[in-house]
């Protein structure tokens, strides 16, 4: 470790890893093995940690990521909706449809960004900050299959407006489970449209990473 960074800040964020990566939680013992320190140490971050409520013990004494994480992670939606927005404008005018971004929200969906294209006479109005449930359409059926392992590169769908739906999951952006999407007018989305949405999401997941 260098000498411009903290080695108990390090530890902590090791430590907050760590939980997020286990279902079960971690003992102290078992954080103090993976992280190479003794107990002492580990008791002292998870007291830390505790405080400003990133961690929480159990009756069994095993530690989780605690609610405080939540509010950190409200903050993470405007950082990656000004991060989307070149990939979703570009999308739009390519295609001629609506682009959005979906992101996974407790056990919602919820549009962070949308852009619509400036050279169509109709297209489908869309906006921010609609939740649906995660099987509700194309994006949320995106996410739910790259969550389930699927390598489907795109999801298309059906709405009763007339209105056709692709989207892309997000990949390999830790801590992050979302999908680029458009929403077009009209007849089914071409395959063209589909390896497009794909493309999109993959400029957002290298920006992302």
């Amino acid at each position: 470790m260098t000498a411009e960074t903290s080695q108990t800040l390090d530890r902590g964020v090791r430590v907050l890893k760590l939980l997020a990566d286990s279902e079960a939680g971690l003992t102290v013992t078992e954080l103090a093995g993976r992280l190479s320190v003794n107990r002492t140490v580990v008791y002292r971050l998870l007291a830390t940690l505790e405080l400003h409520g990133l961690v929480r013990r159990d009756l069994g004494g095993r530690a989780r990521v605690g609610l405080g994480v939540l509010r950190l992670s409200n903050r993470v939606h405007p950082l990656v909706r000004e991060a989307a927005l070149p990939a979703l404008r570009s999308l739009a005018e390519e295609v001629g449809a609506t682009a959005h971004l979906t992101l996974v929200d407790g056990a919602e969906a919820l549009v962070v960004a949308v852009v619509e294209p400036t050279w169509t006479d109709f297209h489908v109005a869309y906006r921010t900050g609609v939740r649906h449930a995660l099987d509700d359409n194309a994006a949320g059926r995106a996410i739910l299959q790259a969550r389930g392992g699927a390598a489907a590169p795109y999801v298309c769908a059906r709405g009763e407006d007339r209105a056709a739906a692709v989207a892309a999951p997000l990949r390999g952006v830790p801590g992050v489970e979302g999908a680029v999407g458009v929403l077009l007018l009209g007849d089914a989305p071409t395959d063209r449209v589909g390896e497009r949405v794909a493309l999109a999401s993959r400029e957002l997941a290298e920006a992302l990473g």
